[in-house]
């Protein structure tokens, strides 16, 4: 049986880069090649696409071709600069392994639409309003999902006067990946300084009441109707903010939190979680997988914080830690992810 040519897609353009390969180096370590014929794309911080052996962590520096997905449905499949001539490689399916700006935005969803080829993940519209906090915000509120009070600033003239908060809150890109940017004000003398911080990812910042409670998180996998959670996972802290993607060695732990997966909470809240993740996939439309970081409160309301569409899936990533716990090893994820894209695919058609 001829095996799935499959893109793997790494890198890219945004902070989140380093992570970006780390968890393409997870994703071929687990993929079958069995099943599998890999072609690795890794795309360079400045936005250079190229053709490489594999997402090592010098992958730049090895046997790399110049290579572009063809947004000609009549190709399907990639170009390779060879000796001055492109040489066409037909591809089945496109695995994006790209976190933040340009990866889970939709910028690279809509390129995949043009080709026509099948590939993992939400779609345009949904990873565009998922990469937006407010717009995700309003519209799991309108779908009755609990969310934080939040304010926006687009501009100079925008600015937010600070006598009219009730403090701490956070402050963020909207439209960014990772905790990047993001700082927690506790006065309002504070306030300027971190919406500057906040406007070098993006210009739209998000000002968001502090939620009192719990981290929690909970991976999604699959389209509708046949999505399946992950177990649970709490983020324990001792100080400061979670920024497991900013520590120079993330492998060895975080300094200043621990993921307990599953997590140390009742049953009863357990399943309030994964049902009110659900409830935010199906609202903000994603498929194929996303990861939905929320609160639980003390009194036991679940409030949503973000979610992310093409999460990370290094060895201390927390989605394929949940799936793991839940009994689905990261090479059966990958399986179903396949499977659904090419079967949604299949549908569309």
């Amino acid at each position: 049986m001829a095996r799935l040519k499959i893109a793997i897609l790494f890198g890219g353009c945004s902070e989140e880069h380093p992570v970006s390969v780390k968890s393409a180096q997870e994703v071929a370590r687990n993929l079958d090649t069995a099943k599998y014929e890999p072609f690795y794309i890794g795309i360079t911080k400045s936005g250079a696409w190229k053709l490489c052996d594999g997402p090592g962590p010098d992958w730049e520096n090895g046997r790399c071709r110049p290579a572009v997905l063809s947004p000609d449905r009549g190709v399907r499949g990639l170009l390779v600069l060879e000796q001055g001539r492109y040489e066409t490689i037909g591809v089945d399916v496109v695995l994006p392994v790209l976190h933040g700006t340009l990866g889970e935005d939709g910028a690279i969803q809509g390129l995949l639409e043009l080709s026509g080829i099948p590939y993992v993940g939400c779609d345009v519209q949904s990873s565009a309003v998922c990469m937006d906090k407010s717009l995700a915000y309003v519209v799991a509120g309108s779908a009755g999902i609990a969310t934080p009070s939040f304010w926006t600033v687009t501009g100079k003239e925008d600015d937010i006067d600070p006598d009219r908060l009730t403090y701490p809150v956070f402050v963020k890109p909207a439209r960014s990946g990772s905790s990047f940017g993001v700082s927690k004000v506790s006065r309002k003398g504070e306030l300027p300084s971190a919406v500057d911080l906040a406007r070098q990812y993006d210009s739209k910042v998000l000002i968001e009441e502090a939620v009192v409670g719990s981290e929690i998180g909970c991976a999604v996998l699959g389209n509708e109707p046949d999505v399946v959670v992950g177990e649970v996972d709490r983020i324990a802290l001792s100080h400061g903010l979670f920024r497991i993607h900013q520590e120079d060695e993330p492998e060895t732990g975080s300094e200043n939190s621990t993921a307990i997966v599953p997590a140390d909470i009742p049953e009863e809240s357990r399943t309030r979680v994964q049902e009110t993740a659900k409830a935010v996939y199906r609202a903000l439309g994603c498929g194929g997988l996303a990861r939905v970081d929320m609160f639980l409160k003390g009194d036991g309301e679940v409030v949503l914080n973000e979610v992310n569409t093409l999460p990370g899936m290094t060895s201390y990533s927390r989605y394929p830690r949940m799936m793991a716990a839940a009994g689905l090893p990261l090479a059966e994820v990958i399986d179903r992810l396949v499977s659904s894209a090419l079967e949604l695919a299949g549908k569309i058609r």
